[in-house]
């Protein structure tokens, strides 16, 4: 006979976290497997949130994990390091193991419905595209209204809270990913230098090699850790938060509210939706 699954996918970010809350929550009946696609590169605050987040669930999360790592797709790639113009991590590290997991549910006649984390403040962007009859997507946000407000009150109400590294960054929990502001790699050079080192050899490597891209654009990350140039970004920065603070409408019931990385940079929303969230 077959059957209907229903999966739900996070990349160790708030997001899909606070979406899993809130399936626990609201939808206790329906049998939710949780998965994560680990790239082998993630932060070491994401497998500390994701344990974190199975306590809360009371569930595990299935770990999915690439048949071949960053470094054989790298070479397949010529070394061309991944960009905003060739996802291949996306494609390769993330969205491939995802597909053979549930291949054979499909296989077999099982409907797979997935649950993406995409919020009532959001415009719907596609995260995966199925050619598949049988498996469908759900936006569970959307439908019951729930905004990045509400989200972060998921979060905080179930106890768990933000993931660490929104201390710091907004984007995904993968450690060089290409969408990272400058002020995000400065951040990473100094809580995890021996990542920025890692990055950097990659980077090095690719550019020897001819790959047209570097990870941040226009610079090297060799260039973009020079004294002069990190105290520039960190100004720049600054400067982005002081003109955000003084356009932003006081919310009286969220006098604290902080203003993500995100919100100061345009064409943030651009970010890879399978990793981001």
């Amino acid at each position: 006979m077959s059957t209907t699954r229903h999966v739900l996918g996070l990349s160790g970010g708030r997001d899909s976290a606070a979406l899993a809350i809130h399936m626990r929550q609201r939808h206790p009946d329906i049998d939710v497997d949780y998965f994560f696609t680990d790239t082998g590169k993630e932060l070491p605050e994401v497998y500390e949130y994701l344990t974190r987040l199975e306590g809360y669930l009371g569930k595990a999360i299935l770990r999915l994990n690439p048949d071949r790592d960053f470094d054989f797709w790298l070479k397949t790639y010529k070394t061309y390091l991944p960009s905003p113009q060739s996802r291949w991590c996306t494609r390769q590290l993330k969205l491939r193991p995802f597909e053979q997991w549930v291949r054979p549910f499909l296989d077999q006649g099982d409907t797979v419905i997935s649950y993406v984390a995409i919020r009532s403040d959001e415009e719907y962007r596609e995260g995966y595209q199925s050619r598949r009859d049988r498996l469908m997507t759900r936006l569970p946000f959307k439908e019951a209204g729930i905004d990045k407000a509400a989200v972060i009150d998921l979060l905080e109400g179930s106890g768990l809270g933000l993931p660490r590294y929104y201390d710091w960054r907004t984007r995904s929990g993968c450690t060089f990913c290409f969408f990272q502001q400058k002020i995000e790699w400065v951040r990473l050079r100094e809580r995890h230098p021996e990542a920025f080192e890692e990055a950097k050899r990659y980077e090095k490597s690719a550019l020897e090699h001819g790959s047209p891209f570097t990870w941040s654009h226009g610079e090297s990350l060799a260039e973009l850790e020079r004294d002069e140039r990190r105290d520039q970004i960190r100004k720049d920065h600054a400067a982005r938060i002081e003109r955000a603070q003084r356009r932003a409408r006081m919310n009286p019931l969220r006098p604290d509210s902080a203003i993500d990385v995100d919100d100061l940079y345009p064409g943030g929303a651009k970010a890879c939706l399978t990793c981001h969230k």
